[in-house]
């Protein structure tokens, strides 16, 4: 069973119901309990960081998911879920700390040549840890979507799975045991998405 936490981001539907397309049991959670019994997390996100952290923490979900990733189980944050896995944001002067999994902060894009932020569209990703789960059978150079004016500088370059330029070159998924998180919206990037979500059930179901 994969828990997929609400704490009121917007994109939770479209998640869960990616999710059940690959076969995956879904149990929306609320709150700690609903985690506890869970082979492995998804957290979701869209929005500002602080809003995304201040909505986790209220709910007691801050705690709870740095446990469940401290058990070893599988974690997939999305989008502000994967940033909200850093120390910290610069986003509008943000004050919330995050989830400090990983050293690193989140930045806004500088905005060079030209090109449009917030980063709205396809983009092509680079796979440098090709042996990730998440990317078995998806191809450097496949296209995902993305949505986003902020991402996490990752401290560790170790952590950084794929990478992705728009106008500068930034880690657009990390992985690190069995914490996985992404930049763009698998949901949204139709078969690679899909297939990168079926990667991740088939991770946690140990297959």
């Amino acid at each position: 069973m994969i828990a997929l936490l609400d704490y009121g981001s917007g994109n939770l539907r479209s998640v869960h119901k990616a999710l059940l397309k690959v076969g995956a049991n879904v149990r929306v959670v609320q709150s700690p309990d609903g985690m506890k019994d869970a082979r492995s997390v998804v957290l979701p996100g869209v929005g500002a960081f602080d809003d995304c952290v201040n909505a986790l923490r209220k709910q007691e979900l801050v705690e709870a998911s740095r446990e469940f990733i401290k058990s070893g189980k599988p974690f997939l944050g999305i989008c502000v879920g994967y940033q909200a896995l850093f120390e910290k944001s610069e986003e509008f002067a943000s004050c919330a700390a995050g989830l400090g999994v990983f050293s690193g902060k989140v930045v806004r894009f500088a905005g060079r040549n030209g090109l449009k932020i917030p980063q709205i569209g396809w983009n092509q990703l680079d796979v440098v840890k090709p042996e990730c789960p998440l990317y078995r059978g998806i191809a450097s150079g496949s296209y995902v979507y993305f949505v986003h004016s902020f991402f996490p500088k990752p401290a560790d370059d170790s952590i950084v799975a794929t990478r992705t330029e728009y106008g500068e070159t930034f880690a657009s998924s990390v992985w690190r045991d069995n914490v996985f998180a992404t930049q763009f919206h698998p949901e949204k990037s139709q078969k690679m998405g899909l297939q990168l979500l079926r990667n991740f059930v088939e991770f946690a179901a140990g297959r």
